[in-house]
């Protein structure tokens, strides 16, 4: 080997440490970047030496598309969660303990010591009071669920907002990675912020991604409808400020075609968009259809009549258009009758009324069941006990079974929402712990392990100290020659 030849060995071995070393460095710096992907020097050796021909990167297409998946389906999940959590909370949280189906039990105990004192003014008025604290807890319900139907809109435009913008910067980094490709430069960089879009997109929307020709991506909801090729497709939504019992919200378009809300307590859902839906459109509806049904049932219960005509009892309410209601036929529409129920002022001592009144049956001033003021006088309340716990029919729509008293379908709501949310609890730690662990495969095939890095940098530095002792032993040889000539 001629003097010539292996310095321009101990070249290639110093421009080869120096680019490895580099790469090396740069996986380091973000061994806990969990958006970055490990790069790897590719070495060839030829007649100049051994040089560096590639710079490739640890891509697992087969793990990235398991953890979007995950991805997806936990985002739903946990957000529908979070939602029945918030319904729960209204309602007394653990216990219940604010929940109608807890003041209806207060009430028709109320009801019941009322009827064995009936001359107590005492007992009447904590009949009333326990009447009022049932159509508060009525009115607070509803106005909560209508609440949370409003934030899960407002959340849901905001997503919106924040998944066309992910989209427009994935035309970006998209555009950046076909450049790099067709010009044959290190694409590495703009892979990496192309994925780590594509991450945060799975959690707004289900999504499937196609590699094509020069390395450019296309991707496609779970239902198939384009949501970026070549250039972002729109996303639509027009958000609802205020929301009340029946009012319907708006649909989300992607590229035209709308998307559909997510089903059951393990929910169907990809993405927390089709999660946000299936709360506002379907979970909280419910309830509210739940909660008016209650109600109803009270102000028909309680109604009074003379034999030709009714009229609300104990309990009134108020129709959408802020006139009084009248006592509810089984087929009247009444959505939203949870949110207006309150007590006839007629009983209510403070603003003039008798509590004896709801004794006698003449709250409404159209009859009088104990006209000869007997102070013991107890059918009416008797009646109107047993009627609280008497079988009687409620809408199909509220989910729940037909044909049981009140009292049951109080707590058949309650026990509805728990098995709703104890489902979504169960369900949410299965797709917790399934992305943990599809994060897990996909990190150790693809992100930077600190211990194999510093050994490669160890193997490295050898390489190193191998060519400094090359270079060495050739300028002493240099030194003899120039020693000889001199």
């Amino acid at each position: 080997m001629t003097l010539s030849s292996a310095l321009n060995s101990v070249q290639s071995i110093f421009n080869t440490t120096a680019k490895q070393s580099s790469i090396v460095s740069t996986n380091i710096a973000n061994v806990g970047n969990s958006d970055y992907v490990r790069r790897q020097a590719s070495v060839t050796t030829s007649l100049a030496g051994a040089q560096v021909v590639t710079i490739s990167r640890a891509q697992e297409d087969a793990l990235l598309t398991q953890y979007l998946q995950s991805n997806s389906k936990d985002s739903a999940q946990q957000t529908l969660l979070s939602g029945l959590e918030s319904l729960k909370s209204l309602v007394g949280g653990n216990d219940y303990e604010t929940s109608p189906s807890t003041y209806l039990s207060a009430f028709q105990q109320a009801m019941q010591t009322f009827a064995t004192s009936p001359s107590s003014s005492i007992t009447a008025q904590s009949a009333v009071t326990a009447a009022q604290d049932l159509a508060n807890s009525l009115n607070t319900a509803s106005d909560g669920v209508q609440s949370v139907r409003a934030d899960a809109d407002a959340e849901i435009a905001s997503q919106v907002d924040t998944l066309n913008s992910l989209l427009s910067q994935f035309e970006t980094a998209n555009n950046a990675v076909k450049a790099a490709t067709a010009t044959g430069a290190d694409t590495s960089s703009a892979l990496d912020e192309r994925e780590k879009l594509l991450k945060q997109i799975s959690s707004i929307v289900g999504v499937t991604s196609v590699t094509r020709s020069n390395n450019d991506m296309a991707l496609y909801t779970s239902d198939g409808t384009v949501l970026f090729e070549t250039i972002p497709r729109s996303v639509t939504f027009s958000p609802t400020s205020t929301y009340v019992a029946g009012t319907e919200g708006n649909a989300v378009y992607i590229d035209g075609v709308a998307l559909t809300a997510g089903e059951g307590s393990t929910t169907d859902a990809n993405g927390s968009l089709q999660a946000l839906l299936q709360l506002r459109d379907e979970v909280a509806p419910t309830f509210q259809a739940q909660l008016d049904e209650i109600a109803k049932s009270l102000v028909q219960i309680f109604s009074e009549s003379d034999g030709t005509s009714s009229a609300p009892g104990l309990f009134t309410w108020t129709t959408s258009s802020g006139a009084a209601g009248g006592t509810p036929a089984a087929s009247d529409d009444t959505t939203g009758i949870a949110a207006t129920i309150s007590i006839n002022t007629a009983v209510i001592t403070s603003q003039g009324g008798d509590a004896m009144k709801l004794r006698d049956g003449n709250i409404s001033g159209i009859t009088d069941l104990n006209s000869s003021d007997d102070a013991g006088f107890t059918d009416n309340l008797d009646n109107l006990y047993q009627a609280l716990s008497a079988k009687r029919d409620f809408s199909s729509d509220a989910g729940l079974s037909t044909s049981q008293s009140l009292m049951d379908y109080a707590s058949a709501s309650i026990g509805w929402l728990e098995e709703y949310r104890s489902g979504a609890t169960t369900a949410s730690e299965n797709t917790a712990a399934a992305l943990s662990r599809s994060d897990e495969a996909y990190s150790n095939e693809t992100g930077v392990n600190l211990d194999e890095e510093l050994t490669l940098l160890l193997d490295i530095e050898q390489s190193y100290k191998a060519a400094t002792k090359i270079l060495n032993v050739i300028d002493e040889m240099l030194q003899s020659l120039l020693d000889i000539a001199s």
